[in-house]
């Protein structure tokens, strides 16, 4: 039986309807940053690959992955960034067009926590006033170490509490306090499911036209 010629340009039609209607899937720009040695590096590693990395680079090389959330599927860009003063003016080139920050310290290194008050939230909300970020603390099966405990009792002090996180995040106004560890992968899936929350409004992102731009000066 011949087919019609009609019905193939049918069907050709169909489809390029179905390509064009089809849902555009959103996309989402997470930057990292945070002092150097908090993990930055080895959290994208072990979320990325579901391993944690024997060979740890500087800097882990941008990525771009489609995920379910809530069940919507949106389209993550993850961006590593150097913590160390020696790329004080190049880090914030990463910056523009950020949809949601990670702010990270290692709970076993409290001066990487204060430096969560003193340098990263104004570093972040100076470049992109209305970004929200996520506050996490990295390394948490490293409290239960004991070489790191008989370090901090040498020094009368102890790991950062999550208490202490949840406290901070509420005084400097982020979205979110996680804890995790790369290396177990505890809470890992969690710290980026709450990222993309922190920018969306009821599961929906803005639109990209109405995103805050964010500002190199």
């Amino acid at each position: 039986v011949e087919v019609p010629l009609s019905f193939f340009l049918f069907l050709l039609l169909l489809c390029l309807l179905l390509f064009i209607c089809r849902p555009c899937m959103q996309a989402i720009k997470c930057v990292v940053v945070g002092d150097g040695a908090v993990g930055k590096t080895c959290l994208l590693i072990s979320y990325t690959t579901n391993e944690f990395p024997t060979a740890i680079p500087t800097v882990f090389d941008n990525y771009s992955a489609n995920v379910m959330i809530d069940g919507k599927p949106l389209n993550l860009g993850l961006w590593d960034t150097a913590g160390e003063e020696d790329y004080e003016r190049l880090r914030p080139l990463s910056y523009p067009q950020t949809d949601v920050f990670l702010i990270l310290f290692s709970v076993v290194s409290p001066s990487s926590f204060e430096n969560v008050r003193t340098k990263w939230v104004p570093e972040v909300t100076h470049h992109c006033p209305c970004v929200p970020f996520v506050v996490v603390g990295t390394k948490i099966d490293l409290r239960d170490d004991e070489a790191v405990q008989s370090s901090f009792q040498a020094r009368n002090m102890e790991p950062i509490t999550a208490a202490q996180g949840e406290q901070l995040v509420s005084e400097l106004g982020g979205r979110k306090y996680v804890e995790c560890s790369a290396l177990t992968q505890v809470n890992l899936k969690t710290v980026f499911d709450e990222a993309i929350r922190a920018c969306c409004d009821l599961g929906i992102r803005r639109p990209r036209k109405q995103r805050q731009t964010c500002q190199l000066l």
